[in-house]
């Protein structure tokens, strides 16, 4: 585990993900799409860190391109495509259980930035 994953929160910033990387992190992209709406997070050794802003909230994107060109431009290259979905159907009594992160990962859509 290099000294940048150690610094890393929940939350990083397009600034503070441009010096990570600048500093060796490596991480695991993945984007996250909810009805739509797509979210990004970073998996690496110390836990997860969603892209957030200044304040604190996570960034939502209505499209993958601006997440392409977002993350293309500080030299990723490619991410995980993931889908919040519900994990059962309670109109009809059919139970289900969600993903876990390492499963959602497993299972999504290999996506490029580049």
């Amino acid at each position: 585990m290099t000294a940048i994953d150690m610094s890393l929160g929940d939350h990083i910033t397009l600034k503070q993900l441009s010096h990570a990387l600048s500093h060796g992190l490596s991480p695991i992209v993945e984007v996250e799409s909810m009805d739509g709406i797509y979210t990004v997070r970073f998996h690496h050794a110390n836990g997860i860190s969603a892209l957030s802003d200044k304040e604190g909230r996570t960034c939502t994107f209505l499209g993958t391109g601006e997440i392409r060109d977002l993350l293309g431009d500080l030299g990723l290259t490619h991410g995980v495509l993931t889908c919040a979905d519900q994990c059962g159907d309670e109109m009809i009594g059919v139970p289900g259980h969600a993903m876990t992160p390492d499963e959602m990962l497993a299972h999504g859509t290999r996506i490029s930035f580049r």
